[in-house]
């Protein structure tokens, strides 16, 4: 049983107002979530970012929800491949060719910048990602884009390839940190279509870090050059696409924009019948994504996929889709949507001379691939944006209590009189089973406030009562509604609640 309470001094909550990017990072780096990796030390290279304690504890969590929601509950299969490959590897994928990004250098002072960023800040428009050098350099020329250091000319446009280049062995032999975690997938393939027993359709998930060279990264955990991806791989028969396990999705709304236009809430079903979706795979692994930001916490409103045109798209995709959530900082792209065809399995057969073929209904078939290709922190920080809540003095970020780093904090309300042994030892309990922490530092005011900010969904406060009655004070964060709970029941109430 429990007692609700009216907490003191409560008030009616006023509308959240809308998060900054500055307000976001600056509570993750105060509260332990994440920060700038060796920041004690002068002129560091941007693009390093290091998780904190809740980070860690807040990343492990989604990581389990995308194992639940995704992974398991579509039987893929989880593998986790090397970070290091061969060259070969990358000639077949194509990214030693063409994993480049355009960058010009000033004539006077050498400065160098990413030719189409360049262009966005000065115009105040998007670049499509596919425009040729030549395209790029008559863009610069139109709008009078000159050095931003100097005021001098530029050079032309040039390529920079973005992968991390390493040496194996005491020869150097040439190999690549992964610029993306699915060329292990695509390699790994045959040999676990041979020793696993795997059917088509199937869907293969990693999850780990890539690494990028960014030329100029200046958006924080946004934009890094060593970040995680949960990547997933649907390898399927182009021939199977309509199987009676798609169809749970065709009802489900998606939010289906073309280019830079509004999005548009569309079912699955008829956006296969408009030409939007190609077919029912697509659709449905389309549903699965969508839905799995709405049950972590972000609102369906401020969720879109993109649907990107021929000059945007990667070279090897047919059809592409980005989604984007809503944020301080414009549309932010939190997962690839990509059709791969045959691509990755006829160019890794042509180089590497192996059979990429497997059999499907008695017949061998090149399997085609949908990806769902995750950043884990941008998504983390997107999550975080749409839960920051300002009201009145009080900042705390509402997460899903799922969600939460930590899921409970005990605090006694005063450190005398045998209350922070029985709070130590009512902790010593939670935290076999729960995240929890324990605080005796300074007002219960005070305490209530860090644990606001650090996304702590419940507080159990432990007063004379407990000593008397066997009962806390459990306050609820985002209502601050507090309610007495017996301590022999608190673990399983904890739990009841935590969703």
């Amino acid at each position: 049983m429990s007692d609700i309470v009216k907490p003191s001094g409560s008030s009616t909550p006023s509308s959240p107002k809308p998060a900054t990017y500055e307000e976001v990072m600056n509570l993750a780096a105060r509260r332990g979530y994440f920060f700038r990796s060796a920041d004690s030390y002068p002129n560091v290279p941007a693009g390093f970012w290091d998780y904190g304690p809740l980070g860690v504890l807040f990343r492990n969590r989604y990581v389990d929800l995308w194992r639940r929601r995704l992974v398991k509950a579509d039987e893929m299969v989880e593998i986790d491949t090397a970070q290091i490959l061969p060259r070969a590897v990358f000639v077949a994928s194509g990214h030693v060719a063409s994993f480049s990004d355009p960058i010009v250098e000033c004539s006077n002072c050498h400065a160098i910048y990413r030719t189409d960023k360049l262009i966005e800040e000065k115009t105040k428009h998007p670049v499509p990602e596919g425009l040729q050098d030549a395209e790029f350099d008559s863009l610069l020329a139109e709008n009078g884009i000159v050095c931003s250091n100097c005021k001098k000319a530029l050079n032309g446009t040039r390529r920079f390839n973005m992968m991390f280049r390493v040496g194996i062995g005491p020869l150097g032999e040439e190999a690549y940190l992964r610029p993306e975690t699915c060329q292990g997938i695509f390699v790994d393939a045959p040999f676990l279509f041979k020793t696993q027993r795997i059917k088509l359709p199937k869907g293969f998930a990693q999850l780990g870090k890539s690494f990028r060279n960014e030329i100029a990264p200046r958006q924080g955990i946004l934009r890094q050059r060593e970040f995680y991806q949960a990547e997933i791989e649907v390898l399927f028969n182009p021939a199977r696409v309509d199987l009676p396990k798609f169809d749970v999705a065709l009802g489900y709304s998606l939010n289906i924009a073309e280019g830079e236009s509004e999005h548009v809430p569309v079912k699955v079903s008829d956006a296969i019948a408009a030409g939007k979706i190609p077919n029912k795979l697509i659709g449905y692994y389309l549903y699965l994504i969508q839905s799995f930001y709405e049950s972590a916490g972000l609102p369906s409103s401020g969720i879109r996929f993109r649907k990107l045109g021929d000059k945007e798209k990667a070279f090897y995709s047919a059809v592409a889709f980005d989604l984007e959530v809503k944020t301080s900082v414009g549309w932010l792209e939190l997962v690839a949507c990509n059709y791969r065809t045959d691509y990755d399995f006829k160019r890794h057969a042509e180089v590497s001379k192996s059979d990429y073929s497997v059999e499907d209904e008695g017949a061998k078939v090149v399997p085609h691939v949908f990806e769902l290709s995750m950043g884990i922190d941008r998504s983390l920080y997107a999550l975080m944006e749409s839960a920051y809540r300002v009201e009145e003095a009080r900042t705390y970020l509402a997460l899903r209590s799922g969600l939460a780093p930590l899921q409970v904090g005990v605090f006694p309300l005063v450190s005398k009189d045998g209350l922070p042994e029985k709070a130590s030892e009512i902790y010593a309990g939670l935290r076999v089973e729960l995240d929890a922490t324990y605080d005796e530092g300074g007002s219960i005011g005070r305490r209530y406030a860090r644990s606001d900010e650090a996304g702590i969904p419940f507080c159990v406060t432990v007063d004379r009562e407990t000593l008397e009655q066997g009962t806390v004070t459990v306050r609820v964060r985002d209502s601050k509604q507090q309610e007495k709970v017996k301590v022999a029941e608190l673990s399983g109430w904890l739990k009841s609640r935590l969703v």
